[in-house]
């Protein structure tokens, strides 16, 4: 699939007090797209749909120790 067909928007995961720090996803039927929304057209990361519940659930342990 190339990049014009993905459909980007801003993952619910992602945010920051300055609005400036997050991710945009595009899913498909086999991969999950993942990109820097400060570099739209730089590095992306393509994902299987485990390895993206993988990735969020280790975002999402990461965050609450932090907040500790």
């Amino acid at each position: 699939m190339s990049t014009p067909e993905l459909r980007w928007f801003k993952s619910s995961y992602s945010s920051s007090s300055n609005g400036n720090d997050c991710i945009e996803v595009a899913p498909t039927a086999l991969t999950i797209h993942v990109r820097d929304s400060k570099q739209a057209s730089g590095p992306r990361l393509a994902l299987t749909p485990q390895a993206w519940t993988a990735f969020v659930a280790s975002s999402a342990d990461l965050g609450r120790h932090r907040s500790r």
